[in-house]
């Protein structure tokens, strides 16, 4: 079940513009163009290389060590769990049972229907509101397993 992305190359162009062509950007602009794809397809690591100046083991490099930037297709809602200290201790591992056995998918795994992608992360920020998950920009805390649902069905029916 391959999904073939449409590249839009004008946005591609209009975001490497926005930086000025400047290779020190590269991080940046892999990020605004994983805003608009939830990747980065692999199509326009040609365009970076041609346009930045910039060698493929590098984007490559940046791609791998940095966690907001996949090459991979996620889906269209991100689901974070916080494994952190803080909320580690407070059931983080409780709710991400709770998620993958809800959405029947491992963690960095994409459900079949490209609705959800599941990540684990060091550490959201939000210590005092554990177990937390971010949800794209979305950030729900002091989650139990029948909170964790409950999100994850809201999205279900935002989607549909």
């Amino acid at each position: 079940m391959e999904n073939k992305t449409e590249i839009d190359l004008k946005k591609i162009d209009d975001i490497i513009k926005n930086y000025d062509g400047a290779k020190e950007a590269l991080l940046m602009i892999m990020q605004d163009i994983s805003d608009i794809y939830n990747y980065v397809p692999p199509e326009i690591i040609p365009v970076l290389v041609k346009q930045l100046g910039v060698r493929e083991s590098l984007i490559y490099s940046v791609a791998t060590f940095y966690k907001t930037i996949s090459l991979k297709p996620r889906g269209k809602y991100i689901i974070s769990v916080c494994t952190g200290t803080a909320c580690h201790v407070r059931g983080a591992e409780k709710i991400m049972d709770a998620i993958r056995d809800e959405l029947g998918v491992a963690e960095g795994e994409t459900t079949t229907d490209s609705l959800f992608t599941l990540e684990a992360v060091r550490c959201i920020g939000c210590c005092a509101s554990g177990p937390v998950i971010n949800v794209n920009k979305d950030t729900h805390g002091g989650l139990d397993r029948s909170s964790t649902l409950k999100v994850i069905d809201d999205y279900k029916q935002l989607a549909s």
